[in-house]
């Protein structure tokens, strides 16, 4: 596309809505929450802080920063200048709540507000409150902004101990046998839930030299407590490690009876799954793995299912398998004298029929209001694992909303959770599965962050593939809009303190939805109805090859299902959880993954700088980071045919002259790194702005 044909901006638009107003002064302010801008970044409750906001020279402002509701207004003085700012800056203290503050601007007669959501006329009847904020006392743990995550489904990942493997009929799950998969590599059925490929921890202990080459920084499990189902979403025991993730030491050669679905005659799964030996064993070998992994520098957060359990669990013991061995305490299911009957919710009194999550039976809800002791359990349970030898890094909360029966006791069983774990350790990171706003559980006492589905997963897969995640449906109005791409995230990124958003899961892909490779495809539809082959047909991988780039340069911790860089594929659960394809990698998608976490680490910027949207239009985005000594920006086009991209690279601190370098750029054969390149040197900056030409679906980082 031809220069003169620049797609106008947010800021232009603006202007020329405002009569007289410069507009251009919405795009000359910037501040945030980072330590370039706030400093303490976490104070303490009475500590006085210093915030700082940045004004382009060429704008004569005075500068107010509104603290509190309702609003103390305290002047701003001009500290310094550069060859492109102003700073200006003012104090406060904090008290012992949460603060929140925005700036005002006034400038040629108008008024303008500053806040976590950018800047906006201050009469403007759509300006909503989004003030920056500080909750003094709480912050959240340095290691976890901006770390490279990986997950890992353990029983897709690598098998490492197959005397450990779930054998063909051991036991019944779902009103059938489970099953043992011999073909690694097959796409799972619809009945996968029972079906398992033989996965294990020595299987991650065995790639950790892989992941580390990688640039993991840490590993995500998926549940690896004892449970019936491949997944584990469904707890039969959340005090040890599942021995058929680990080790079986103690075992009998009797499964289920043809026919037979009584789990308490499944003599070998209750022999395995109950043996003080095995369990003693596998537990011993997860706390070998944790501490080969802390060896290493990396950190390990483990999937924390604390809504329900499972229908085999002890507490419930539907199956009998507790029974079996003849526990003191037995089950409540069909035992109304039993001890557990209040860890869940029988209907009128019954014994059989209980209250489950989305009316799963496999998934037995936990009545918490009903069961101080249960309570107490599952915070001991948590603390458990975050104590030596184990001294896990961090819990992934499972459905966390959905824990108790009201918001008010959901908010008060998270706030005793943070409590009680950061009394453990205070760099443990709580991260909770949510989808909408999570804003109410993050004020510094509950969560830490969440999986970040409304502010990275679902717009970047809707702007580069048009595809809901479960590929359900394609939503081509918000395909390649660019424009609209940029106001979802600056208003939803609003949402996050700035530690949170640093930390918060950024993923293309997991468990629970279709692949990024997949959704590239453009196509709706589950293994059920297009067929597993259908994953594959159509990708493309330079779309892919876009996302990675983002993900691995936008604010958060970019976090890597395992598989996605070795070009896997599949629909929405349960084809999602293919096994990893050990042999058959994609090379060039992993030198890509692994390139980038090395430039995450040459560019401090892209773990922790200041954010900038740089613009958006029609196939294309553009946004920087930046800190005073090291700035990058970034750059898609993910349309049809060439694009020219204009970049205002003086947001970034970019001065005219500067030659400004490629770091990285993906291409149709791969991606290319300056060392590559003949020409390192795209071009200058010239009056704060520079127009790159990029290629239809490519990405590139400048520096």
């Amino acid at each position: 596309m031809n220069d003169d044909r620049r797609i106008q901006t947010e800021a232009e638009r603006a202007e020329d809505g405002a009569g007289k107003r410069d507009g251009r002064i919405l795009r000359a302010l910037h501040s945030d929450e980072s330590e370039s801008f706030l400093s303490p970044c976490a104070p303490a409750p009475g500590q006085r802080v210093k915030v700082r906001l940045r004004v382009e020279r060429e704008f004569d402002v005075q500068a107010e920063v509104l603290v509190g509701n309702p609003p103390s207004r305290i002047a701003m003085a001009k500290a310094c200048e550069d060859d492109l700012f102003a700073w200006f800056e003012a104090g406060f203290a904090c008290g012992l709540e949460t603060l929140h503050y925005r700036y005002l601007v006034h400038y040629a007669g108008s008024d303008v507000v500053l806040q976590r959501d950018g800047a906006h006329w201050a009469d403007d009847p759509q300006l909503r409150d989004q003030g920056f904020g500080i909750v003094p006392g709480h912050g959240v743990p340095a290691w976890a902004q901006g770390a490279v995550q990986y997950q890992i489904f353990p029983d897709r990942f690598a098998n490492g101990n197959p005397e450990n493997d779930v054998l063909d009929g051991e036991y019944a799950y779902e009103g059938a046998h489970v099953r043992h998969v011999a073909q690694w590599d097959a796409p799972p059925a619809s009945d996968d839930y029972r079906c398992f490929y033989g996965g294990d921890l020595q299987g991650v202990m065995s790639k950790l030299d892989y992941l580390q080459s990688l640039g993991v920084e840490a590993v995500y499990l998926n549940p690896i407590f004892i449970s019936p189902s491949s997944h584990k979403y469904d707890t039969q025991h959340f005090g040890h490690v599942d021995p058929h993730l680990a080790v079986i030491c103690d075992d009998v050669d009797h499964s289920l009876e043809e026919g037979s679905l009584n789990n308490g005659n499944a003599l070998q799964y209750v022999r395995r799954t109950t043996s003080r030996r095995n369990l003693e064993a596998s537990d011993d070998y997860f706390a070998e793995l944790c501490r080969e992994i802390h060896r290493r520098g990396m950190r390990i957060i483990l999937d924390g299912v604390f809504n329900h359990s499972g229908s085999f669990n002890a507490w419930m013991d539907r199956e009998g398998v507790y029974q079996r061995v003849g526990t003191a305490r037995p089950g409540a299911y069909g035992n109304a004298d039993s001890p557990f009957r209040n860890y869940f919710s029988f209907r009128d009194g019954s014994t059989t029929e209980y209250e489950a999550w989305w009316d799963f039976p496999t998934l037995p809800k936990l009545n918490y209001e009903h069961s101080e002791e249960l309570c107490d359990c599952i915070i001991g349970i948590a603390r458990r694992w975050a104590l030596p030898p184990y001294s896990i890094d961090g819990w992934r909360l499972d459905v966390a909303a959905d824990v108790g029966h009201s918001d008010t006791f959901n908010h008060a069983f998270w706030r005793r959770f943070r409590h009680e774990l950061k009394q453990v350790n205070p760099e443990l990171v709580i991260i909770a599965e949510h989808y909408g706003n999570p804003a109410p559980w993050l004020q510094g006492d509950q969560w830490d962050t969440v999986m970040n589905y409304d502010a990275f997963m679902d717009p970047l897969s809707y702007f580069l593939t048009g595809m809901e995640k479960h590929s359900d449906d394609r939503n081509d109005a918000l395909y390649q809009d660019g424009a609209e791409f940029c106001r979802t995230m600056r208003k939803r990124m609003a949402r996050f303190g700035w530690g949170q958003l640093l930390c918060a899961m950024n993923e293309l892909s997991n468990h629970d939805h279709s692949r990024f490779l997949t959704r590239t495809n453009r196509m709706v539809g589950r293994t059920g109805t297009a067929g597993p082959a259908a994953a594959a047909e159509g990708v493309d991988k330079r779309v892919m090859r876009e996302a990675v780039v983002v993900q691995m340069t936008w604010p958060g911790a970019p976090t890597i299902y395992y598989g996605d860089e070795a070009g896997q594929v599949g629909w929405t659960d349960p084809d999602c959880r293919r096994t990893y394809p050990w042999g058959a990698e994609d090379k060039g998608l992993i030198g890509l993954h692994r390139q980038l976490a090395q430039i995450r680490r040459e560019h401090p910027s892209l773990r922790s700088g200041s954010f900038v949207l740089l613009g958006g239009g029609t196939g294309w985005i553009a946004f920087g980071r930046f800190l005073a000594h090291d700035r990058v920006a970034v750059a898609c086009n993910n349309a049809d045919e060439e694009q020219v991209i204009p970049l205002r690279l003086r947001e970034l601190g970019m001065q005219d002259g500067r030659k400004v370098q490629i770091v990285l750029q993906t291409c149709e054969e791969g991606f290319v790194r300056a060392a590559d390149l003949s020409r390192q040197a795209i071009g200058t900056v010239r009056d704060g702005m520079l127009n790159v030409a990029l290629p239809p679906r490519s990405a590139i980082i400048l520096a």
